[in-house]
């Protein structure tokens, strides 16, 4: 099979899952925006060269048939059904434009967060948890590498196996590249942390390289990459499930909360940082009332100050 079918194949598969999910109305309120923009925007700008392409209306007919088929052979009817051909003619049978023209590029696709973590399913069966304030930007579809890039904040990421096609992802200075397995990635003004929960990760720099087993932790800043063995409380699946932290010293409840919301604490007492204490993170928990926990727990006062809070 050669490389443009692959890829039609995959851009059809990619519209169908979305368009599927919305259908069933189990899709997210991101990935709803992300759907409707995107559709709409290839049905807006699409261009159509008849010697190429051939007959817009007759390929523009077969193709609806065929998604509509195939997603809705129940005989259930969308909105979005119009922009899926649209944009499948646009982009399936626009290839051959594609790769001749050398002017067009696929584009990419963002998904980002506000005050909430949310998650996202991509083409290939990877899912990405994005946490609160956070920014993942990604292809309309893969082709012989699944690249990737977390432009803001912090995700966790449970990556399918494809031995064939690497997955790599870019964020801040470093590049993190697996075949299949899960991890989280931390990305600040000033550092870059991988941490991995399953599976081989291999993370590089422009200067070093370093393998990571599951338990392992890398932090990439100043321009360095340095390994460690990673706190157990960041191994808490706090992107997809309840959190229940029992006895823990203050310092870990902060660094769950910093990758959950994407925040930074700053405190001007280290001490209080041994505090041990129990809470309950609820998977759709606000940051402020988590905040109010551990302030009826502990007395500490907090004030936020963007993505920073301050612990007095």
């Amino acid at each position: 099979m050669n490389t443009k079918t692959e890829m039609a194949k995959k851009i059809k598969h990619n519209l169908e899952y979305l368009i599927e999910k919305s259908a069933r109305k189990e899709s997210t309120k991101t990935e709803e925006t992300l759907l409707n923009d995107f559709m709409l925007s290839e049905y807006k700008n699409s261009e159509w060269d008849s010697s190429k392409m051939g007959e817009k209306e007759q390929k523009g007919s077969a193709l609806y048939n065929t998604i509509t088929e195939r997603i809705y052979h129940k005989k259930k009817t969308t909105h979005y059904i119009k922009y899926a051909a649209a944009a499948g003619i646009a982009l399936v049978l626009g290839l051959g434009m594609l790769f001749n023209s050398g002017h067009k590029e696929i584009p990419n696709l963002r998904f980002a967060t506000t005050a909430l973590s949310d998650s996202l399913k991509l083409g290939d069966g990877s899912m990405i948890y994005l946490a609160a304030n956070s920014v993942f930007e990604y292809p309309a579809q893969f082709g012989a590498q699944r690249k990737v890039k977390l432009i803001k904040g912090n995700a966790f990421f449970h990556v399918a196996k494809d031995p064939e096609h690497p997955f790599i992802i870019s964020s801040g200075g470093i590049r993190t590249r697996v075949l299949g397995t899960s991890f989280h990635i931390q990305l600040s003004k000033f550092r870059c942390t991988v941490i991995v929960a399953t599976g081989k990760v291999n993370v590089s720099s422009a200067q070093q390289s370093v393998n990571l087993l599951p338990g392992d932790e890398v932090s990439f800043s100043n321009n360095k990459l340095i390994k460690q063995k990673a706190s157990k409380g960041m191994l808490i699946n706090w992107y997809n499930e309840d959190a229940q932290l029992d006895s823990v010293p203050l310092s870990e409840v902060f660094t769950l909360l910093e990758y959950k919301y994407g925040i930074k604490f700053n405190s001007k007492d280290p001490a209080i940082l041994n505090t041990r204490l129990t809470v309950f993170i609820g998977k759709k928990a606000t940051l402020g009332s988590v905040l109010e926990q551990i302030n009826y727990i502990t007395n500490l006062k907090f004030e936020i100050y963007g993505d920073t809070v301050k612990v007095n």
